[in-house]
């Protein structure tokens, strides 16, 4: 919809600027010239204006709006179509001079929790009122929150609102594109469904995002992000950022659960609840809450004059009439002389003159406006609005009004998807000349950039890549890396083939090589104890045994590489372990039962070969071969008899 600045609105609101303008109307800052007060006009672009569901939807975000009466909510004073002039469905408002929590947010990155909970009390206790009597918000986002300059809190836009008093605005199909995706309930996603939990659920994303400076799910695209809130759960704020209170954390996590049953059961209990924190947060904090007092209103002149009403238009003031009337009473009847006679001939002359000077004008009027309409501005197409088509879309509005169209420009967007219009040249309600052309500004979508591969580059080769995109080289961090050459790069946060929005700042690791470390001597000592300690120091160890006769059983005989220097991380270090002496002495096992015996012998590391004589029924060792105390190598063959 193209500026209206400067127009009178039905006979009475003058436009003076153009404040905001969405996807169904554009809100001005106006000057009530009636009452001589500003206040804030919203129109439904022209295009819309024709069409019954959005008008049936814009008159009932008035009713929505007129029927709260709450100083934390913005008010509606007025609502009507615009008679005369430009064609207008428009609502008229209280002018809130200010700024919006997103300016806000976007200017402080993120609050305390204090802060935070001073902030959340006015917008709880506005949506308590509206859900009172039935009404539900359905779009509570930092956009909707407004701060006057006095620090008030108003919340705004009840155009997706739904109650008793309303009727049903919306079908489930166009809530979920109207309403704003990152603070959708998952109920309002899947069913097109929403009650007082729903706009709870909203505030809730809007702490989290005014404690840590980000909303909780992130992605390129709507869908992911409705997908999200669906299927996963909102993370505790705590564990984004730290000194959260722990009563503050499971509010705003009871309050963003998928499941509504889990969260406050009514804005008043969220609401308390605020309090009680507040209170904590604050135990000085004994006076009454003023968060709801509305702002002094300036007072504006009452003499100030509309600069579109002429002043000669206004009606002379009762009090001067019957003066004049007295004044001709009082003079007396002139006889009809000659002279008088000339005196009416020339006032005749003069309305002659006067006739002929009006029928003049009327003669230029005509021209001009001849002039206007076939060959001048007048000869103008109207040119609808193109926002959010696709060209194909776009074009077909077009061709039966015989413009044609070009691509003026295309940008990147967060919000257009790839390929959709944002704007044209002119603007949807602009005029061009018959056949003429009108210019698209299309979407590219989301700036996105993908982050290269990296890996064994050196940091100045790394560093020129990066910066071929707009973004950001960060910390570079030195690593030990077995497997990248020493000043090579190793990798990048976030990793490579990740895309990431402009600006993003991108770390950067590069190796230091094998990392060295001292390698002890372990000659002599426990062998679990130095195949403990070379392990933990980072060593590849593997371990031997053999028969020592001059090294006591289980420590090292011998370790490859030997220690006292320093050696690389994950070398591998051999080690061989005594099991003992390679020689026993024969025991004394006479008159043992033969299993006992052999038992003893078989510990030895001993072979054993057993004879049996005699009759007995108990069997027991009567001979050893080799004699008791031979000594000789273990795995040696002794011969013992039983019987």
């Amino acid at each position: 919809m193209h500026d209206l600045s400067g127009e009178l609105i039905d006979g009475r609101y003058e436009l003076l600027r153009q404040v905001a303008s969405g996807g169904m109307a554009t809100i001005y800052e106006a000057l009530d010239t009636r009452l001589d007060r500003k206040v804030a006009l919203k129109i439904m672009h022209a295009h819309l204006a024709n069409d019954e569901e959005f008008v049936n939807r814009f008159i009932k975000e008035a009713k929505a709006a007129a029927a709260l009466s709450h100083p934390n909510i913005v008010a509606v004073q007025d609502q009507g179509w615009n008679q005369g002039g430009t064609p207008a469905v428009f609502i008229v408002m209280e002018f809130i001079d200010g700024h919006t929590l997103r300016d806000y947010l976007f200017q402080q990155g993120s609050l305390s929790p204090a802060e935070t909970v001073r902030y959340l009390i006015p917008i709880v206790s506005a949506l308590s009122a509206a859900h009172k009597i039935g009404i539900i918000h359905r779009d509570i986002k930092p956009e909707n929150v407004l701060i006057t300059n006095s620090g008030r809190i108003k919340i705004a836009d009840f155009g997706l609102a739904k109650g008793e008093l309303l009727g049903t605005t919306m079908t489930a199909e166009s809530s979920v594109i109207l309403g704003s995706v990152s603070y959708l309930s998952p109920e309002q996603v899947q069913r097109g469904v929403a009650d007082a939990r729903s706009d709870l659920y909203a505030v809730g994303i809007v702490a989290f995002e005014m404690l840590t400076g980000s909303k909780p799910f992130e992605g390129e695209t709507p869908i992911q992000i409705a997908y999200m809130h669906v299927n996963e759960r909102v993370p505790l704020v705590s564990s984004k950022k730290k000194g959260i209170p722990a009563s503050l954390d499971a509010l705003i996590f009871s309050a963003t659960s998928p499941n509504p049953d889990e969260r406050p059961t009514t804005a008043n209990e969220f609401l308390e609840a605020l309090r009680i924190i507040q209170s904590e947060l604050d135990p000085k904090r004994t006076q009454m809450s003023l968060e709801l007092d509305l702002p002094p209103l300036p007072i504006r002149d009452k003499s100030r004059k509309s600069h579109r009403v002429s002043q000669e238009k206004n009606p002379a003031p009762s009090g001067t009439v019957a003066p004049v009337i007295e004044e001709n009473e009082k003079k007396p009847v002139r006889e009809m002389t000659s002279e008088n006679t000339r005196e009416i001939r020339r006032r005749t002359s003069a309305r002659v003159k006067r006739n002929r000077t009006i029928a003049l004008f009327l003669v230029i009027a005509i021209a001009v406006g001849g002039w206007y309409v076939f060959v001048g501005p007048g000869n103008r197409v109207i040119v609808p609005s193109v926002a959010g088509l696709s060209i194909k879309e776009a074009d077909a509005s077009l061709l039966p009004l015989g413009l044609t169209s070009l691509v003026g420009e295309k940008v990147f967007s967060e919000d257009i998807p790839a390929g959709k219009i944002i704007s044209s040249k002119p603007g949807g309600g602009g005029r061009v000349s018959q056949g003429g052309s009108v210019a698209y500004i299309v979407s590219k979508g989301p700036e996105r950039y993908v982050i290269p591969k990296l890996q064994g580059l050196t940091v100045d080769e790394a560093k020129a890549l990066l910066l071929k995109s707009p973004l950001i080289i960060g910390n570079i961090t030195p690593v030990f890396n077995a497997n990248i050459a020493k000043d090579l790069v190793v990798g990048t946060s976030p990793a490579t083939g990740t895309t990431v929005k402009r600006d993003t700042t991108i770390d950067i690791t590069i190796s230091q090589g094998i990392e060295q470390v001292p390698l002890t001597s372990y000659l002599g000592q426990s062998g679990e104890q130095a195949l403990n300690e070379l392990t933990t120091a980072g060593f590849d160890v593997s371990s031997t045994y053999t028969y020592s006769d001059s090294v006591p059983i289980g420590a090292v005989i011998s370790q490859d590489p030997v220690g006292g220097t320093n050696a690389d991380k994950g070398t591998k270090i051999s080690l061989v372990v005594s099991q003992g002496s390679e020689s026993v002495f024969i025991p004394n096992v006479y008159s043992l039962p033969e299993a006992k015996a052999t038992g003893i012998l078989n510990d030895l590391d001993l072979k054993v070969t057993v004879k049996k004589i005699g009759k007995h029924t108990v069997k027991s060792v009567t001979n050893v071969s080799p004699a008791v105390g031979t000594k000789v190598k273990r795995g040696s063959t002794v011969v013992i008899t039983v019987g």
